[in-house]
């Protein structure tokens, strides 16, 4: 999907960055959860799916041990499909393992309003029963209308409603990156919501 200009654009993470955020986010959970063996990692697409495989990486060179990786496509759980001005991005889930009585690392680009998260476990829901489902993201922005929190952030960032986070992957976009900035008009907001951002 083509990435709106933004006026003003700020690099907040370059691909060290990234990289580092990965990898201690990879550290947390192996702490909080006491090793990997129940752990399973499901990627919200579209960013979502190849931040979920590079923790998995992070992972397995902690423990020594692969972790099943698995990706959500949530076009049809959204709270906005009345109101959107552009067709859904549908794409294909692929959970080929068992999520019932697993922990359950929900992975995401950017939280925001949390209502993609929402979307996200009404989702997982309909596939299985965890016994825990726990949330990692690259960038927290804050601006939440849900009671919903991640376990695990790579960044914290304050910004105003007006910016738009852009999270850029090497696997997608040909590079790894976190921008900031001003979105040109309301509608360029509107119609990227609707198909790839967090709400």
């Amino acid at each position: 999907m083509a990435k709106t200009a933004l006026k003003g654009a700020r690099t907040v993470m370059d691909a060290a960055a990234f990289r580092r955020a990965i990898q201690r986010i990879a550290h947390e959970i192996v702490e909080r959860n006491g090793g990997i063996s129940d752990v399973q990692l499901i990627g919200i697409r579209s960013r979502g799916a190849p931040i979920a495989e590079r923790i998995a990486e992070a992972l397995s060179g902690i423990e020594n041990r692969s972790v099943p990786v698995g990706y959500l496509d949530i076009s049809f759980y959204r709270d906005d499909l009345q109101r959107a001005t552009a067709q859904p991005m549908v794409q294909k889930t692929e959970i080929l393992f068992d999520i019932s009585s697993k922990v359950i690392v929900l992975v995401d680009d950017v939280l925001f309003t949390g209502r993609t998260i929402r979307a996200a476990l009404d989702a997982l829901m309909d596939l299985g029963r965890p016994h825990a489902i726990q949330l990692a993201v690259l960038v927290d922005r804050g601006h939440r209308e849900l009671p919903i929190r991640a376990d695990y952030v790579g960044k914290n960032l304050p910004t105003s409603e007006g910016e738009q986070v852009v999270v850029s992957v090497e696997e997608l976009d040909g590079a790894d990156s976190v921008v900031v900035g001003k979105v040109a008009s309301t509608k360029a907001v509107t119609d990227e919501a609707t198909l790839d951002f967090d709400l």
